[in-house]
C-alpha cells in the first residue's frame, strides 16, 4: 500500500470500528439500566409485540383477581343478611307455634301478633337495605325521593312547576323527608314504577279554634291518610314556632317527616275561621315521587374474571329475592289459632326457600374461589412467559457490556496510533 498524507486509511478503519463499538456499548448500557432485553423494536420486534400483549394480559388478570375478591365480599354480605333473616324466621315460627296452642285466647295471640308483624317488617327492611355499592342483593332498595319539579295542580293554578309555591319555606314548609321507603316503593304495577305515587297536604279548621293538618298519600291509586292536630302551633300556642326556629311533624303512617318554620303559623292563622288551605282548595300542594332505578333488584350480576371479552371470561351470579312476598309470609297473621297454624306452615316453607337461596350463594362463592385460584396460576405463568421474552439476563449482558467497553478503549488507543502514522513520512523529507 502506498504511503500518503492526504488519506489515512488506518485511521478511517479505526474510527469505524470505534463507532460500532461505542454504539454497541451504548445499547448494552441502555438494556442494563432499563432491566429489559428489548428496549426498542430494533432489538427484537416479535418479542416486543408478544411481550406487550402478555404484559397487558398480566395487568388485566391482576384486576380480574380483585374483581373475584369483590364478588366474594358481595356474596358474603348477602349471606350474612340472610342469616339474620333466618334468625327472624325462627323467632316467627316460635311465636306462631305459641299462638297455635289452645291454651291462649285471641287477646294473648294479639300480643304475639304485634311482634310477629314487626318481624315481618324487619325482613323487608333487611331485604331493602342489603346492598353492595348500590347493588341490591336481596330485594328492591325502595330508594324514593320527592320530586319537587313535578307538582300537580290542586285545582286553581296552571299546574306548572313555577306555580308550586305552596309547599315552600314561605308557607312554613322547610323540608320533607321520606321515613319509610318501603311504603312509597310499594307498587303493584312494576311497569309504571313509583313516579305515579304522590302526597297532598291539607290544613283545615276544626271545632272551636282547632287546626288539623292531613297528609293524603296515594300509592298506586290507593290513598292513605294521617292527620295531626296543629292547634298548639297557632300564634300564642304552646308549640308556636318562633322566627328562626324549626320543628318536625312526623306522619309515620304515610312514611313522611315534615320540617316546619314560623311561616306555618301565618298559614294556620289565615285558615282558622276562614278559607282552609290545601290541594282541595286550589293550592298546588301535591308532590309526586321520584325513584332511583339503580336500587332495583337484579337477579343476574356478571363479573369480569378474565382478561378478554368472551363469555368464558365472565361469571354470572344469580341471586334470589328474600323479602316477605318471595318468602310467602307477607299475609300471615297469628291473632287467631287458625291463622297461627297456617303461619307455621308458611314460615316452614319460607325457611326452606331461604336456605335454598343461601345454598346458591355458597355454590357461587366456592366457584369464585376456584376461579381466583386459576387466575393466580394463570397470572404467574403469563408473567413468567413475559419475563422470558423481555426481561434481561443481567450477568450475560454485563459480560457483553464489559467486552464492548474494552473494544471502545482499544479503539480510542488505536485511532490515536493511526493518527500518528503520517508523521513517519516527515523523515523522508529530511
Amino acid at each position: 500500500m502506498a504511503l500518503n498524507i492526504i488519506s489515512n486509511y488506518a485511521a478511517n478503519v479505526a474510527h469505524r470500528n470505534l463507532t460500532n463499538s461505542d454504539e454497541m456499548a451504548t445499547r448494552s448500557l441502555s438494556k442494563l439500566s432499563s432491566g429489559t432485553r428489548v428496549v426498542s423494536a430494533r432489538d427484537d420486534a416479535a418479542s416486543m409485540a408478544i411481550g406487550a400483549r402478555l404484559n397487558a394480559t398480566t395487568q388485566a388478570l391482576k384486576t380480574a383477581t380483585v374483581n373475584v375478591g369483590q364478588a366474594n365480599a358481595m356474596l358474603q354480605i348477602a349471606d350474612g343478611s340472610m342469616a339474620t333473616v333466618d334468625d327472624v324466621l325462627v323467632r316467627m315460627k316460635t311465636l306462631a307455634t305459641q299462638a297455635a296452642s289452645g291454651n291462649l285466647s285471641d287477646t294473648e295471640r294479639g300480643f304475639l301478633d304485634d311482634e310477629f308483624q314487626l318481624l315481618k317488617d324487619e325482613i323487608d327492611r333487611v331485604s331493602s337495605s342489603t346492598n353492595f355499592n348500590g347493588i341490591q342483593l336481596m330485594g328492591d332498595g325502595g330508594d324514593v325521593d320527592i320530586n319537587f319539579q313535578n307538582i300537580v295542580d290542586g285545582g286553581a293554578g296552571t299546574g306548572a312547576a313555577s306555580d308550586a309555591t305552596d309547599l315552600s319555606n314561605a308557607n312554613g314548609f322547610s323540608g320533607f323527608a321520606i321515613t319509610d321507603n318501603n311504603f312509597w316503593a310499594t307498587d303493584a304495577v312494576s311497569a309504571d314504577g313509583v313516579t305515579d305515587n304522590s302526597f297532598a297536604i291539607d290544613i283545615t279548621s276544626g271545632p272551636g279554634n282547632s287546626v288539623i293538618m292531613t297528609v293524603t298519600a296515594t300509592v298506586d291509586g290507593t290513598a292513605t291518610t294521617q292527620s295531626l292536630d296543629l292547634t298548639s302551633y297557632q300564634t300564642g300556642g304552646a308549640n308556636e314556632v318562633g322566627v328562626g326556629e324549626q320543628a318536625s311533624l312526623n306522619f309515620d303512617e304515610v312514611g313522611l317527616s315534615i320540617s316546619i318554620n314560623s311561616g306555618l303559623t301565618a298559614t294556620i292563622d289565615a285558615g282558622v275561621g276562614g278559607a282552609d288551605w290545601g290541594a282541595a282548595n286550589g293550592e298546588n300542594a301535591t308532590a309526586t315521587m321520584l325513584a332511583d332505578s339503580g336500587q332495583s333488584f337484579q337477579a343476574d350480576i356478571n363479573f369480569q374474571i378474565g382478561s378478554n371479552n368472551t363469555a368464558a371470561d365472565r361469571l354470572s351470579v344469580t341471586l334470589s329475592r328474600v323479602d316477605l312476598t318471595s318468602l310467602g309470609v307477607d299475609a300471615d297473621v297469628i291473632s287467631t289459632q287458625a291463622g297461627a297454624q297456617t303461619a307455621i306452615e308458611n314460615v316452614n316453607s319460607a325457611i326452606d326457600t331461604l336456605q335454598a337461596a343461601r345454598a346458591s350463594i355458597g355454590t357461587f362463592q366456592n366457584r369464585l374461589d376456584f376461579a381466583g385460584q386459576n387466575l393466580a396460576t394463570t397470572q404467574e405463568n403469563t408473567e413468567s412467559a413475559r419475563s422470558v421474552l423481555l426481561d434481561l439476563d443481567v450477568a450475560s449482558e454485563m459480560t457483553n457490556f464489559t467486552s464492548k467497553q474494552i473494544l471502545v478503549q482499544s479503539g480510542v488507543a488505536m485511532l490515536a496510533q493511526a493518527n500518528q502514522m503520517p508523521q513517519n513520512l516527515l523523515r523522508l523529507l529530511q
